[in-house]
């Protein structure tokens, strides 16, 4: 019985990364839930209580993962500056993945506080990652530059899910040119 609910539960979490990559989170439905997994509208909520609730679990099994990716890309880097790319570029690369749909899922706001509590957290965890390599540059501030870079990123990444005039490789270099270097030509 156990493995069945685990297995209904994984089959849940990966209609909802479907439906959040295919339609963003107004596409999170529990109706359009039961339609995927074949499960009545009522099983869905034995799992979930809402769809914050989806997206929480969504976070909780898939950022950990992203971070994990984002910091095989910066440890492979060999210089400070490399490894802040590496910190751009492989957050940006992931825009397209389902993955990255449900963290993104995140800023629709409708997370209780516990919820959002935790997933600052976890986001906290991957800013901190590039402190070590702001430090390594000499950062008077290291943390405070590493939220702000994080806000270059996550300007990026909206610039890319809206579907902006440029295509998204240009607006991935020039996210990495506004982290190394500023508006500095």
């Amino acid at each position: 019985m156990a493995e069945h609910r685990s297995m209904q539960r994984r089959a849940l979490l990966d209609a909802a990364r479907s439906l959040l990559a295919e339609g963003g989170t107004e596409a999170l439905t529990f109706p359009a839930l039961a339609e995927r997994t074949g499960l009545a509208r009522s099983s869905v909520y034995e799992y979930f209580r809402s769809r914050a609730a989806v997206v929480e679990a969504l976070c909780a099994s898939d950022f950990p993962v992203w971070a994990a990716e984002v910091e095989a890309a910066m440890e492979a880097a060999p210089t400070p500056e490399a490894q802040i790319e590496a910190y751009v570029r492989t957050q940006l690369a992931l825009v397209g993945d389902r993955r990255h749909r449900a963290v993104v899922a995140i800023s629709a706001g409708e997370l209780d506080a516990g919820a959002r509590e935790k997933i600052r957290a976890a986001h906290g965890g991957l800013v901190a990652m590039v402190v070590a390599a702001l430090q390594s540059l000499g950062h008077d501030e290291p943390r405070l530059t590493a939220m702000l870079l994080q806000g270059v990123v996550d300007a990026a990444v909206r610039r890319i899910e809206l579907g902006a005039a440029e295509p998204p490789e240009r607006i991935v270099t020039a996210a990495v040119r506004m982290v190394l270097h500023g508006v500095s030509r």
